[in-house]
């Protein structure tokens, strides 16, 4: 199956070192990405949305920097898995802080794609008072 990279970026009013749990631990992204987040041995979680079960292995982990979670069987052939990696990255003019998402899936609309981060990071945004 082909697989399509979403990239979008958003801006949020927060330090990296404040947005980082959100995006690396199970509780943080509990409140903001997933119905349900459980860790697993070997770097593995387990993330829940509408009752089903996704399991990931964190492949990246920069602290205050990035984090990657490469999704099992997602692939017929187990080369090709989704991935989701999330990025805070800070302007050196600005000082502003973004979060950059690259989306890998089989997941081809991107209006959907852009809709559904949208959704995400205003969560997010309510719960950092961004």
């Amino acid at each position: 199956m082909e697989k399509y990279k979403f990239i979008t970026e958003f801006e949020l009013r927060s330090s990296p070192k404040v947005l980082f749990p959100y995006i690396s631990t199970p509780s943080g992204l509990q409140q903001w990405f997933a119905e349900k987040v459980t860790v697993l041995p070997d770097h593995r979680y387990d993330f829940q949305w509408d009752g089903e079960s996704h399991i990931a292995r964190q492949t990246g982990l920069r602290i205050n920097k990035a984090v990657r979670f490469d999704f099992e069987d997602t692939s017929d052939d187990n080369l090709d898995n989704n991935h989701l990696e999330l990025k805070l990255e800070v302007s050196e003019l600005t000082q502003t802080t973004f979060l950059r998402v690259i989306d890998y899936s089989s997941n081809k609309d991107k209006d959907e794609l852009t809709s559904l981060w949208e959704g995400f990071i205003d969560s997010l945004r309510e719960i950092v008072g961004s």
